[in-house]
């Protein structure tokens, strides 16, 4: 029902953003002698402020042509290698001619880079994709909106997660490097430890892994909170709800996106009003640089997918209430996971100082539940001053924690 009033929300609000958005050409517009009144700038900025907040946000653009290595621009085509109902596997093709242009001799590790499945698209990771695309073939999972999933298409759970990430590695062949973002963490490692107890020849050469829940007991976030304070039956009563039409997956059962990015906003309320009143003033000024800055971050912020109730529920079961990875009792296939099966893929991971989805410790608990893990193939890192997005994204990524990444897969690949 809720899901059904959202939309109608939506669509009932249609001729007042239509009129917003006359309102705002007419008062946008050169040829209006009003338009650089404060009168005019003011009504203009009403106007666009309602238009962008009550529009949709689709999924948005790669926008990766090229990327600038040693200062020559090199090409850079996206394929699509492999694809389910449920997931586009793409690869950032980097052109060959412009690599030897750019003195790029020797062949670039190649690195499976598995985006959230947990409410935003992978094109959040733009700029992750960027940075590894300076020294690496870089691969991405592309997860799919489950409500443009048909409800023919059947279930996707935990379990179908973990069964696609290795059937991504086979896909690519030989052993890659593998760096899991936030919610991918649990299933990626635990689907590395079955890979590593069969020998499997595609198994990981080492997994890097940022700000992820993979014991969500350790300092506990509000996020973590919530998962363990209310019982499982409220999710599945409150959380998940039918996918309406005109979708193709109407009917479906699924945790929508836009209740994640409600609830995500809300612990962090002040700041996001803060930025759509300083929007507002740079619209009323005409600053825009200020306002393409904003727009290019709530284009992709506030662009969300649904998932579906199996997996959203297991998630929450198996990884924030029942700690099933870390306590060795997951169980894939009627085959019980056993992280210390795993003896020859290195490890990193990478948490946030003032992480407050994933707090300082949960990602780190994985070098403590693999064991047999090397100690010269181990790596911990904790970013001073970044919180969760900054772990990811933005400047001390590209300074500091990437460069890490880089040097740790160097290391490791070389020892292949």
């Amino acid at each position: 029902m809720l899901y059904s009033f959202h939309e109608y929300a939506y669509y009932s609000a249609a001729p007042m953003r239509a009129l917003a958005q006359m309102t705002r050409d007419f008062w946008g517009s050169k040829a209006n002698p009003a338009s650089d009144t404060a009168l005019g700038r003011t009504i203009y900025a009403s106007a666009e402020l309602f238009s962008n907040v009550t529009r949709r946000y689709g999924k948005p653009d790669w926008r990766i042509d090229s990327v600038t290595i040693n200062d020559t621009p090199v090409r850079v085509q996206i394929v699509e290698d492999w694809k389910t109902p449920w997931v586009k596997l793409l690869r950032f093709q980097r052109d060959n001619a412009d690599l030897r242009r750019a003195g790029v001799k020797k062949t670039a590790p190649a690195v499976l880079i598995v985006a959230p499945l947990s409410g935003h698209y992978a094109t959040l990771l733009r700029g992750t994709v960027q940075e590894f695309l300076l020294d690496h073939d870089v691969y991405i999972t592309d997860w799919v909106n489950a409500r443009q999933v048909p409800v023919l298409e059947g279930r996707f759970d935990f379990y179908s997660y973990m069964d696609h990430i290795q059937q991504m590695l086979e896909a690519i062949g030989s052993r890659i490097h593998v760096v899991g973002v936030c919610q991918p963490g649990p299933p990626v490692l635990a689907t590395a430890c079955l890979m590593a107890e069969e020998n499997h020849p595609n198994r990981p050469a080492s997994m890097t892994f940022m700000g992820s829940p993979i014991d969500a007991r350790f300092n506990p976030t509000v996020t973590n909170n919530l998962a363990e304070e209310r019982p499982f039956a409220w999710f599945k009563s409150n959380m998940v709800h039918n996918v309406p039409p005109p979708y193709p997956g109407v009917g479906r059962r699924v945790y929508p996106g836009f209740v994640q990015l409600y609830s995500f906003m809300s612990m962090n309320e002040e700041r996001h009003m803060d930025a759509l009143k300083t929007y507002f003033s740079n619209l009323v000024e005409d600053d825009g640089d200020g306002v393409e800055k904003h727009l290019e971050f709530y284009d992709e912020y506030l662009a969300v997918l649904d998932l579906t109730e199996e997996f959203y529920l297991q998630t929450i079961d198996l990884v924030f209430q029942k700690h099933a990875l870390p306590k060795g009792e997951l169980v894939h296939k009627g085959r019980t996971v056993k992280p210390h099966a795993i003896t020859d893929i290195a490890l990193m991971t990478v948490e946030g100082e003032k992480d407050d989805i994933s707090g300082v410790g949960q990602t780190q608990a994985a070098h403590e539940i693999c064991p047999n893990i090397p100690a010269d193939m181990k790596e911990l890192y904790v970013q001073a001053g970044a919180g969760h997005y900054g772990v990811f994204n933005g400047r001390r990524f590209r300074e500091s924690i990437y460069p890490k990444i880089r040097d740790f897969i160097a290391k490791t690949d070389a020892k292949l």
